[in-house]
């Protein structure tokens, strides 16, 4: 940057009014503090910083316009029209920024490593910013020590999540200090979750970090390695309520992969009181419905057989880009609320399912991870009525007593979250359920501990994510609640609650023995290579003898199994975790769902 200034607002909205007119209030290094008003260089740095639309001042009025007051400059109805970006002005944006010549923006070659961390949105979010660094003539390095860019994909859900980035930070500088003179110096970038939550407090601690990038500032990773090149650290860690990375489309680390992750909205509004979500992903956005079908399209393309649609809360999902389509108020589930108001009109998560769906009825759809509170019957029956539509459900419980889930601000019961299970499995019967637990959470007596041991014996998952509580700062329960279980308490209860849920998914799976499933091929077996291993419709793993087998039902013709092919494979033992079988022969998913079909229909006949 060329005069340190940094700009700390709200919204980019709120900071373009105070930029034209209404008394910007900037904080900027005291070297500059009385040329903001003055110094065009500092304006193009706080039109930057504020949002990217603004460059548009640059190209219709003059700097020099800004010299002496900026109360004279261009109002906001200059560069919006009906709430939107005038559209004269839209084949003029220009994303570059002046003072950062064309060259310095450009990868010339240079290796880039990624390593991820956390959950599946941290893969997409790997992608994206891959995807914006390929653009700029960056390469990808396939070893760490081979890279001149390493940058880390962070997580900052609990405590142990970010000391695992710490301690990757010890190796990482290891590397750094031993690379040759002749080569150039590598750079070490923290991005993600963990980015923003601790901001510039990283390159405070750990002086070889170059950058830190937060979720909504990956477009800006070509400038801000340029900046690093002249051994400055480079920081942008500015949420925003409108990014979605609609125009970007990911390019998948994993190629040889049949299955990916698209990712729909980004952020949360439901303030959970253990949530560090909303902080560090910002307010709840979904990305137009147009741009998601355009990149389902393309990896269908590419033949993958397998999608997940990601959010922190899919179900809510809630495209109001096509301002043609309206529908009413959200609806939530009986017995639940929520901490904000019903949205009105925009298209829902049943839309852009039964749209996701259509587009190839040979690509399974998965998605995750949603919310109790959102799940109208329209997504029950639209899973029901769909074959590609996977029949499993993830269902974040965290705790299963009322006193617990009321300190958490779940917006629910324990009677309500059986209510609704119950009501999914009489629409969906079989449907594969998953969930999350909190063990140890504030105030968490060992009766309701025994709550929560109850609930998961009740409604029999077939996985759940168990972890101890980690209290993050900013949290609603780090200001209001005392982290008062200690910790060999909550690591006894974490073990319970896996024993529970294990004892439950041994249930599910032993009463599948005999049955015969279609099961997508992934790949060789971890444990043997004479294996193959794949998932279930419910996303349980199937492991199976690596053997030809017919190419259908009934053919002696026999044929390879390769990743990406449906096989229908019969069940013969298990585990908690994974089923086994024998292979009898290739199917399709369609082809599948039809004999299912006529198996079930003549079974009611006789």
């Amino acid at each position: 940057m060329s005069c340190g200034c940094y700009i700390n607002t709200f919204s980019r909205t709120r900071h373009f009014l105070k930029l034209y007119g209404l008394r910007p209030k900037h904080q900027c290094c005291p070297k500059h503090r009385s040329q903001i008003s003055y110094e065009p260089r500092c304006i193009q740095v706080c039109q930057y910083y504020s949002s990217r639309f603004m460059w548009h001042a640059q190209k219709t009025v003059s700097t020099n316009n800004f010299k002496g007051k900026v109360d004279t400059g261009p109002g906001l109805k200059d560069f919006l029209t009906n709430g939107r970006l005038n559209p004269a002005l839209e084949n003029d944006f220009d994303e570059r920024i002046p003072y950062v010549e064309d060259a310095n923006y450009c990868g010339h070659n240079r290796k880039v490593y990624f390593e991820t961390y956390g959950c599946q949105m941290n893969v997409s979010d790997t992608e994206v910013a891959w995807s914006i660094l390929r653009k700029s003539d960056f390469s990808r390095a396939n070893n760490v020590k081979e890279a001149d860019v390493v940058l880390v994909m962070t997580c900052a859900i609990r405590e142990g999540a970010e000391e695992k980035i710490w301690n990757r930070l010890e190796y990482l500088k290891t590397l750094k200090t031993r690379r040759g003179k002749k080569a150039p110096p590598m750079k070490i970038g923290i991005l993600g979750c963990m980015a923003e939550r601790l901001k510039s407090k990283i390159v405070d601690r750990e002086k070889m970090v170059d950058l830190v990038c937060g979720p909504d500032a990956y477009r800006d990773l070509p400038r801000m390695l340029a900046v690093t090149q002249s051994n400055q650290a480079a920081v942008n860690v500015l949420l925003s309520l409108e990014e979605t990375y609609a125009d970007v489309v990911p390019v998948r680390l994993n190629q040889d992969s049949k299955s990916a992750f698209v990712s729909i909205m980004r952020g949360c509004d439901n303030m959970c009181t253990y949530c560090i979500v909303p902080f560090t992903r910002g307010r709840e956005r979904s990305r137009p419905i147009a741009s998601i079908l355009d990149e389902v399209k393309g990896l269908s393309e590419q033949g993958v057989r397998e999608i997940t649609l990601l959010g922190q809360n899919v179900n809510s999902y809630r495209d109001t880009s096509e301002v043609t389509h309206t529908i009413g108020s959200t609806q939530l589930s009986a017995g639940f609320r929520t901490v904000y108001k019903p949205r009105e009109g925009g298209l829902r998560f049943t839309d852009l399912l039964e749209k996701v769906a259509s587009i190839d009825p040979e690509m399974r759809i998965r998605f995750t991870s949603p919310h109790p509170k959102d799940f109208p019957d329209e997504v029950l029956h639209l899973i029901q009525a769909t074959p590609n539509i996977c029949s499993q459900i993830h269902l974040p419980a965290q705790s299963g007593n009322n006193e617990v889930l009321a300190a958490m601000r779940r917006g629910y019961t324990r009677e309500a979250y059986l209510d609704l299970v119950d009501h999914i499995r009489s629409i969906l019967p079989g449907v594969a359920l998953t969930s999350d637990f909190i063990a140890g959470f504030c105030g968490e007596t060992e009766a309701a501990h025994h709550d929560t041991l109850d609930l998961i014996r009740r409604v029999q998952y077939n996985f759940a994510y168990c972890f101890p509580y980690s209290m993050r700062q900013k949290t609603r329960a780090y200001h209001r609640l005392t982290d008062d279980v200690p910790e060999d308490v909550k690591s006894r209860r974490h073990m319970e609650l896996i024993g529970a849920f294990r004892e439950g998914a041994q249930q599910l799976h032993t009463a599948q023995i005999g049955s015969q499933q279609l099961i997508l091929v992934e790949g060789d077996s971890k444990k043997s290579e004479h294996d193959l291993a794949g998932r279930n419709d419910g996303n349980t793993k199937v492991i199976f003898p690596k053997v030809d087998i017919p190419s259908c039902a009934g053919s002696q013709q026999q044929r390879v199994v390769s990743p990406g092919d449906y096989v229908v494979v019969q069940v013969t033992s298990c585990s908690s975790q994974v089923l086994k079988g024998v292979p009898l022969y290739h199917s399709s998913l369609q082809s599948f769902h039809q004999q299912k079909t006529v198996a079930r229909a003549q079974a009611i006949r006789t």
